[in-house]
Formats: C-alpha cells, structure tokens, sequence
C-alpha cells in the first residue's frame, strides 16, 4: 500500500467534516473545561455506523468461541470474506484516529484505551462468560474502560515493582488491595482492568504469579480519583485508583485461572497501543505542516513572507519527510492487518519509538516557526507540542523501546 484509496479518501474527508463541525467547535472545553470526550466519540460511532459494526463483529466473535468450546467446525475465515476485508478494516478503524488527532490527540488516548485495550484484554484472554458480559458495552462505548497496570513506585519496571496483590479466600474468591497511578479514563471508568501479583507464601515478590481481574464503578473498597493536572493531553482524563480489601468472586478473574498468561496478554496489549501510536503521531504531524505552511507564507519579516528564508524552507521540508515515514508505517500497519499478522513487540516498539520522536520533533519545530506566537496557547501548535510530548512517554518510553528493540535483535 503505497497511498490512500479512493474509499478511504472519501471516508477521510467525511470523519473531517464531523471533526469541524463536533470537536474543534469544543476544543476549548475538552482541554480547559469539564468536557469528557465521551459523547463526542458515541455520535461518532453512530454518525458512521461503527457501533453497528462492532456489534457484528462482536457477534461474529461469539460464535467462533461457542463453537470452539463446543468442539465443532468454527467458521472459516477466509470463506466470510475477511482476507480481502481485513486492510479495509484496518485503514477504517486508523483514519478516525489521525483526524481527530489533528486536532484534539488526548480524545483519541481516552477512547483508544476504553474501545482498544480494556475491550482487547478481556476479548483475548477472557472467558466467554466473561466476553458476553462486558465486551459489547466496551467495543461500543456504552460503558467506558480503563487498563490499570502502573504504580508510583513500578513505572517502567511495571511487573517487578508491582505491589498491588490479590489474596485468595476460603470461598474460592480473592481480597484485592493496591494502587494505581497515571490511569487513563481512571476517573470516569466504569468498567477496569486490573493488574495485581498473586499473594503466594514463600515466593519471593518479584516471582509472584501475574493476575488479572475485571472490576466494576461502585464496588465497595474501591475508589477512583478526580482527574490528574498534566501537561498536555487534557481531554484525556486521567486518575489515581485505590483498592482496599476489595472483594471479588472467581468470575471476576480473568481467564478464570490463575496462570502465566496475564504477562503476556500485557504485553500484547503493549504491541496494540504501541503499534497505533503512528496514527496519532501521522494526525499530528500532518496538522503541524500545514499550520507552519500556512504561516510561513502569511507571516513577514524583513519585507518578506519566512517561508523564503531557507532555515525556514529547511524546517518544513523536513516535516514533509517526517510526515512520508511515519505515514508509511500506519500503512504498513494496514498491510500487516491484511494480511492477519500481528505486529511484534519488537516492531511496535520501533514503530513506536520512530513515531513520537519524530512528532514531538516536528511539532517543536512548529512552535519556533511561529516563533512567540507560537509559545502563546490561543495558537494550537502550542497544543499539539504539549501532546505530542506525551507519545514519548505513555506506553512505554523511549528508553523501554530502545530496550526491547535491542533484545529482539540479540536474540536472533
């Protein structure tokens, strides 16, 4: 895939008009106000008929699962149709994305971490009791989700500093306790993911079994913050959370078993949030070009435009180049998609890594194009470098890229 197909232009141009008209009209409230993103993103689903998909998706999702359990012929899938469909999926799903990312990146961090990695988490490693019971409301955004895995003290090292645990009862159900940090949709969240080592006498912290469990607003013991002041990405809320001797059932437990698979469902869930960090970084970078086209020809210094100033036509050319890399990447994501192939974690991490240096590099450039304008708020390149930075750093950062690129190639 080498450009956008006629579809998808036709599909681009329409998410821009509903981003006109819906969200820039209230970026203000979104980032300065008391706006959750929320019902912006529900009439999206329904304007484009999104919801209606995913619900067919997750019907279709059902099925497969029930037949499976039942040891019949589960539905092939090439037979429905789905290879060819596949790329076409994929490049629907990323074009919303990059457009609201032009303009306001925090709504899509909200949304992506309640429609993509709750719903993934429990979708792939659930039960298909636990599936039916909250997988719909999350893939439509009825009820909003959260992923909680970070701790004040863990940070990077997110499974060897955790100190949230589980303890198992009489009754065959579990006490939770713990905190949890820098959680997206924390505050609002009705539905989280939660991420805790078991309480296993005699083995050591570090060695404990990862669990997971579903939890739900209002379960007595928990406690979800307001949202957090940060630097940038304010239309997405984020907040603390604070178990104490929470109690949950057997059914709660994702996987219904304790095994070793919640590691490795968190880090596919890593590969998924990484590997769409090129689509926000594609939105912004786009956004930043063509403010700093439009000013560099609007603005005048010394009796002329600063886009005839070669730093300045330096500057742009190399937003160009950035805005052709990272575009590729997001296609070949699409083309990784058609293909039914998952990113690695080693390539979303470069993917990753690429991605929000680049944008965090191209959206600091806009500001100095700008030059003191450009470091004003009421201009929105000031924005976009706030948000941009924060691709550097949630999901990983840079340095845990770094690390495990470098450890896929030793292990060659």
């Amino acid at each position: 895939m080498i450009e956008w197909s006629e579809q998808h232009r036709m599909i681009r141009d329409a998410v821009r008009r509903f981003v006109a008209a819906e969200v820039v009209p209230n970026v203000e409230a979104l980032e300065h106000g008391d706006m959750p993103p929320y019902d912006i993103f529900r009439k999206m689903l329904s304007t484009f008929g999104m919801d209606a998909v995913a619900k067919t998706r997750f019907e279709h999702m059902l099925a497969r699962d029930r037949a499976r359990e039942a040891g019949e012929a589960q539905p092939d899938r090439e037979s429905e149709g789905e290879a060819g469909d596949r790329s076409d999926s994929a490049a629907m799903q990323l074009i919303p994305i990059i457009e609201l990312c032009r303009y306001c990146p925090g709504m899509v961090t909200a949304v992506g971490v309640s429609m993509g990695l709750t719903s993934a988490a429990i979708l792939s490693k659930g039960t298909l009791e636990q599936k039916q019971r909250w997988g719909l409301d999350l893939m439509t955004l009825k009820k909003i989700g959260a992923w909680a895995i970070t701790e004040a003290g863990s940070g990077s090292d997110a499974f060897g500093g955790m100190k949230s645990t589980a303890r198992p009862t009489e009754d065959g159900g579990y006490l939770l306790n713990g905190s949890k940090t820098f959680i997206t949709n924390g505050p609002y969240a009705d539905i989280i993911v939660f991420i805790c080592k078991l309480d296993e006498e005699g083995v050591a912290a570090r060695d404990r079994k990862i669990v997971t469990f579903v939890l739900e607003k209002g379960m007595p013991g928990l406690t979800q913050s307001k949202p957090m002041r940060k630097m940038g990405l304010h239309s997405s809320p984020t907040g603390e959370l604070f178990l104490q001797d929470v109690k949950v059932g057997p059914d709660r437990l994702l996987g219904g078993k304790e095994d070793s698979r919640a590691r490795s469902g968190a880090k596919d869930t890593f590969s998924l949030e990484r590997s769409g960090v090129a689509a926000m970084a594609l939105g912004i970078v786009e956004r930043c070009l063509e403010l700093s086209v439009r000013y560099a020809k609007e603005r005048v210094q010394f009796g002329r435009p600063i886009g005839e100033f070669q730093l300045i036509q330096d500057k742009l050319a190399r937003m160009e180049v950035a805005r052709m890399n990272i575009q590729n990447l997001v296609f070949r994501t699409i083309e990784a998609a058609g293909q039914g192939r998952r990113l690695s974690l080693a390539e979303a991490s470069a993917m990753k890594l690429y991605s929000a240096r680049v944008a965090t590099e191209v959206a600091l450039e806009a500001v100095q194009v700008y030059g003191g304008n450009g470091y004003m708020s009421e201009y929105p390149v000031e924005q976009l470098a706030r948000d941009a930075k924060a691709l550097q750093i949630y999901a990983g950062t840079d340095e845990i890229q770094i690390s495990a690129i470098a450890r896929d190639l030793m292990a060659r």
